[in-house]
């Protein structure tokens, strides 16, 4: 998996940008957290598929910006969480055991 790692407002701005030309995937992940990690794992072990953008935002080391997250795409902070944006907002969240990369790939089509 080729995350691309966020840690601040600006890198955000970078992905709402990203998001006109390919659809962004953001995975909000807490470092303390077993499903969490489990979460993260089952994305790491599928297939990446082609034409999207894989972003990682550690939540412990930067929760001021996943409250950003929250307020700025209007949904209701989890963890672990993975957001699809595309041409700046936000059109897909899921938390927990719930997220799979099948379900990313059935939304961005």
């Amino acid at each position: 998996m080729n995350w691309k790692e966020f840690t601040n407002e600006e890198g955000l701005e970078e992905i709402k940008k990203r998001s006109a030309e390919k659809p962004q995937v953001i995975f909000k992940h807490s470092t303390k957290c077993s499903i969490s990690s489990m979460a993260k794992s089952r994305l790491e072990r599928s297939e990446e598929p082609q034409g999207i953008d894989f972003n990682y935002l550690d939540l412990i080391a930067h929760r001021n910006l996943s409250s950003k997250i929250a307020e700025e795409f209007e949904v209701e902070h989890a963890s672990p969480q993975v957001l699809i944006i595309k041409d700046g907002k936000c059109v897909y969240d899921e938390s927990h055991s719930a997220i799979s990369m099948d379900e990313i790939v059935e939304v961005v089509g």
